[in-house]
């Protein structure tokens, strides 16, 4: 298993255009596989869900009434449809920190993919400001005064590239240690040396990272649809 720092790419052509297929590409269509795969086997069974739940559906309902009361004590009741959003998004990032256990580069070791998800929170954060405040959400760009205007614009830039690089950081470190306890110990030890690592790392961390994420981006949706 070899865990290491780089994303490697792979060239191919097909009709005289280039691609690349990367580490991370690969990985990302694995997490997205697995999670497509769950939707379609929950989609599958929805119709033979009875009253009182049982065995797989009662997994799936549990999963969808912790998220549902998650999301309403962290926004409150009014922003309760955000529940199922929050839910892709978490499970996305915790089934991508995990990918590193089965010898994948985890996708959210990639800048690329983080910025992407803190993209898609910046994006929700201001139209749930335009959306619940109307005219005043614009308005606050400019208070105290109009000069605030740069400060208050790159204060949400900075918001957001904190959280991008939050869950990059802590994803991209936890690979390269890895990686360099790997190619540090002799090969008969790379089976049991790790795996306190690993605990941490991939188990430990790659759950705090994706509550982290999911819990800052309910805070600052909540903020500014207030």
């Amino acid at each position: 298993m070899d865990f290491t720092n780089r994303n490697l790419a792979v060239l191919f052509e097909i009709g005289g255009v280039k691609f690349y297929l990367t580490d991370t590409l690969i990985a990302t269509w694995v997490v997205m596989a697995i999670l497509i795969l769950f939707a379609i086997v929950v989609r599958i069974k929805l119709k033979n869900f009875k009253e009182v739940p049982r065995g797989f559906q009662n997994i799936v309902e549990s999963l969808v009434e912790v998220m549902d009361k998650f999301t309403t004590n962290t926004m409150g009741k009014d922003y309760r449809e955000f529940g199922g959003y929050f839910f892709a998004v978490f499970a996305f990032i915790l089934i991508s920190n995990y990918s590193g256990l089965i010898g994948l580069r985890p996708p959210t070791a990639d800048l690329s993919t983080t910025i992407v998800l803190a993209g898609s929170t910046f994006v929700l954060v201001h139209i749930t400001g335009i959306k619940r405040q109307r005219g005043h959400y614009l308005r606050s760009f400019i208070e105290p005064y109009p000069v605030f205007l740069p400060i208050n614009f790159i204060s949400e830039i900075s918001d957001i590239l904190s959280l991008t690089f939050r869950l990059f950081g802590n994803i991209l470190g936890g690979v390269i240690i890895l990686g360099l306890v790997y190619h540090m110990i002799p090969y008969f030890l790379s089976f049991v040396l790790p795996s306190a690592l690993h605990m941490y790392f991939d188990i430990f961390a790659g759950a705090l990272q994706a509550f982290i994420f999911t819990v800052l981006s309910m805070t600052m949706i909540q903020q500014k649809g207030n």
